[in-house]
């Protein structure tokens, strides 16, 4: 897929191999954001995040989340903390779609991929706080 600056953001990972790529565009004030990889990208987990005051520190911004998951996906454990890590930095609406698909993955590329999705977070947190500021 080749990035149309039109169509948002967009961010990869740095290596080729198990590489998670992302789309982030802006829906009004909220974000809606696609992250794939693999050899079947698709929708395998949806997360809708809000932001709200952290019920440990009402001072600091956390957020909470609804997630939504294909029977037999496991893309619940990426699309929750990813919108919820946006939602509570950006202080907006923000859902989260991801399909990431290899077969026969060792635990050690499970693990790979784990990053790979904290690279890609950092990279949209970066990539969206850049833009807000740009308004």
């Amino acid at each position: 897929m080749t990035p149309d600056p039109a169509d948002g953001i967009y961010v990869c990972t740095q290596e080729a191999s198990l590489a998670v790529e992302a789309r982030a565009i802006r829906v009004g004030e909220d974000i809606l954001v696609w992250i794939w990889g693999g050899t079947r990208p698709h929708i395998g987990a949806v997360a809708a995040a809000q932001p709200r005051p952290s019920l440990a520190q009402p001072d600091k911004k956390s957020a909470t989340c609804s997630v939504l998951t294909y029977p037999g996906h496991k893309e619940d454990e990426i699309v929750k903390p990813v919108s919820e890590h946006l939602s509570a930095v950006l202080n907006t609406h923000v859902v989260v779609t991801a399909g990431i698909h290899w077969d026969g993955l060792s635990q050690e590329e499970i693990s790979e991929i784990g990053s790979r999705i904290g690279e890609i977070t950092r990279l949209l947190t970066v990539k969206l706080q850049k833009q807000e500021l740009s308004k």
